[in-house]
């Protein structure tokens, strides 16, 4: 099947879900025997499920000592001070980045990928894949850690970027640098730059002012149409547009694992502020969308378990029967 097919396949398939639950037509498919982390085990083991796709943010790298961006006290932006910046956020703006790069590579000789190690989510997901049961991961973290825990390239959609390549921001120039001709230049403390012309080097992570990769959008494409179950770990989904993956398929399900309260994770309002995508976890017509109290490490080795993959864990369709799991930190 072509992209365009694929394509055309799924707005199609999103009209007429959003016509149905618009007027109330048809019945909706019960896709759990219960809405329970049992119900999404079973669900897994029928054999029904067979293409996983994972929705991964900042939340899942928490436990390796990564901070995430925005939790109070404790997130990225909430300890910024000493770079003396206008606002947190200029630190991964482009214009900001082209005048001012040193903050920038002053932080990541503190986060530089190599410094931590992989978490019980990322060897789960590596776990889907070798039961054969990944279809994708979309990242939004620069960390590398998926790569770390055995995740390969076409195996990955680095929503973000990535630290694993770098580029001269010059377009008359754009050479490529590898991670270790980065790492060499910002644990030396000089501000890289391009052998061949003098300009910046940076690290391809999407900062702000730029555009997402052109696979992130060619690839959900593909992949969101044929996917049974989607797993979003470690994100509040407050970013577009990865955030509106969710939104785009909102006719899937839920599973929630998350350190807030179920009250707080089903509560409507997270729909209109860009969490949930139109997920139910616990209205009177909530039939596929679940919620699961837990951290997103607790989560996965619970369900591991359910699965009899515990061991493993720790060493190492159609869109109308689409089933999400969350898992938000």
């Amino acid at each position: 099947i072509s992209e365009e097919e694929a394509s055309g396949d799924t707005d199609m398939d999103f009209l007429r879900n959003l016509f149905s639950s618009t007027l109330g037509l048809g019945s909706p498919e019960k896709i759990l025997d219960e809405l329970t982390l049992e119900g999404v085990a079973q669900y897994i083991k029928s054999g029904k499920c067979k293409n996983i796709i994972c929705m991964v943010g900042a939340g899942i790298s928490t436990s390796a000592g990564i901070p995430d961006f925005r939790s109070p006290g404790t997130g990225l932006y909430a300890n910024l001070q000493k770079y003396n910046l206008p606002y947190p956020e200029a630190i991964f703006q482009i214009d900001y980045f082209k005048r001012h790069p040193e903050p920038f590579f002053a932080l990541a000789k503190e986060l530089y990928p190599g410094q931590f190690k992989p978490t019980v989510c990322h060897y789960f997901m590596k776990l889907l894949k070798d039961k054969g049961l990944l279809r994708r991961c979309y990242s939004q973290n620069i960390d590398t850690l998926e790569r770390v825990a055995g995740l390969q390239g076409e195996d990955l959609i680095e929503a973000h970027g990535t630290f694993y390549t770098s580029h001269c921001v010059s377009f008359c120039c754009r050479k490529e640098y590898n991670l270790d001709w980065m790492k060499e230049k910002i644990f030396s403390d000089d501000i890289p730059r391009c052998d061949k012309c003098s300009s910046l080097v940076k690290p391809d992570i999407v900062f702000f002012g730029e555009n997402l990769p052109i696979r992130f959008f060619t690839s959900m494409k593909m992949d969101f149409p044929r996917c049974d179950l989607l797993i979003i770990m470690g994100t509040s989904l407050q970013v577009q547009p990865f955030a509106g993956l969710v939104g785009r398929y909102w006719t899937c399900s839920a599973y929630t694992l998350s350190r807030v309260t179920i009250t707080v994770c089903a509560d409507p309002l997270f729909g209109m502020l860009g969490f949930g995508g139109g997920m139910d976890f616990d209205s009177d017509k909530a039939y596929r969308d679940v919620a699961h109290i837990s951290t997103c490490d607790d989560g996965c080795m619970a369900l591991a378990d359910l699965l009899g993959w515990k061991v493993s864990c720790r060493t190492s369709s159609s869109s109308s029967s689409n089933t999400i799991i969350v898992i938000s930190i």
